[in-house]
């Protein structure tokens, strides 16, 4: 497997701070991510979730049951970072809005987006953003 390759369990960013890959669990699913890191006591350095809606929508989230700090990366149908939320208070039942016309949300450990330099117009590729539309397309 290429480094660079587009795969479903890859996340490639990038932007004017450098690049990085994630590994990640897609959640495509309502219920894959209603439960999203709840629960999880753990998640390793370079590694998150994926939270794949099937159109750009204005989205929330919270902390119900989840046990960690979480980072949060909205972005849209193109896969532009728009929007991150940092540290999000596990536990916390308080909405986090992601903003209007969001398709895609990375969560990762608490300070990760600020460690990598993850901020709006960071660019992910990964196969579920469709190549047509993308930022930065698979087939680049």
């Amino acid at each position: 497997m290429a480094l660079d390759a587009c795969h479903e369990e890859i996340l490639h960013l990038r932007g004017d701070w450098g690049n990085a890959q994630i590994a990640v669990s897609v959640a495509d699913t309502a219920e894959s991510r209603s439960k999203g890191l709840m629960f999880v006591e753990d998640l390793p350095t370079m590694s998150g979730m994926l939270f794949v809606y099937d159109r750009a929508q204005s989205v929330s989230f919270w902390m119900k049951n989840t046990l960690i700090p979480l980072d949060m990366i909205f972005a849209d149908a193109t896969g532009v970072v728009r929007k991150v939320h940092e540290n999000a208070v596990p536990g916390d039942l308080t909405g986090i809005p992601g903003g209007a016309n969001i398709q895609f949300v990375l969560e990762l450990n608490g300070g990760m987006a600020d460690r990598l330099g993850i901020g709006p117009e960071t660019e992910m590729r990964h196969p579920a953003i469709p190549d047509e539309i993308a930022g930065w397309p698979c087939a680049s």
